[in-house]
């Protein structure tokens, strides 16, 4: 069966009050278990959200060097991500959109190539 990558860019979550983010954490972890219920949950997780405390490393020097934050300064980074093993994209869509609801944010879906 196809894997997909379902996540969502730390930019894309927005500023809200702790209350709101209280309430989206039963939502996000009932999804997950309905996923796991269901069989098709590979991994979830959400990122640290500094992105200073990332790692770059770069081997195209000859050797891999390594440096501490994101390999360009971008405008956005990844801040969570969801891998589901399912049937087809229609069934990819569903899950993304139920992540989406109970997230409150975008969540963008992709597939991984055979």
């Amino acid at each position: 069966m196809p894997q997909y990558l379902i996540y969502f860019n730390q930019q894309w979550v927005g500023d809200h009050p702790e209350e709101w983010y209280a309430a989206r954490g039963p939502l996000a972890r009932a999804v997950v278990a309905d996923m796991k219920a269901a069989g098709v949950l590979v991994f979830a997780g959400g990122l640290e959200e500094e992105i200073e405390d990332a790692y770059a490393v770069d081997p195209t020097s000859g050797s891999p060097v390594v440096q501490r934050g994101p390999v360009s300064p971008g405008e956005e980074y990844v801040g969570g991500m969801t891998l589901v093993e399912v049937a087809d994209d229609a069934e990819a869509i569903m899950w993304a959109s139920r992540i989406a609801e109970a997230c409150g944010w975008p969540q963008e879906m992709r597939r991984f190539k055979p």
